[in-house]
């Protein structure tokens, strides 16, 4: 189960198929090495994403 600490590098080696959610709600800088250790609030705020709604989605 992934929270708002969890890094998108955490997100994409554990549940590689869950990069899909994040590419559909905007997150097109996955490859990036800074993403990789942004969590994935960080990653949401960057985004204007709604870090519950994205959570709710990844679990």
């Amino acid at each position: 189960m992934y929270d708002k600490t969890t890094t998108i590098g955490e997100i994409l080696e554990k549940t590689p198929e869950k990069a899909n959610i994040l590419l559909e709600a905007g997150m097109h800088c996955l490859g990036c090495p800074a993403s990789q250790a942004e969590t994935l609030e960080e990653a949401c705020s960057v985004h204007g994403l709604d870090v519950e709604d994205i959570l709710e989605k990844l679990n």
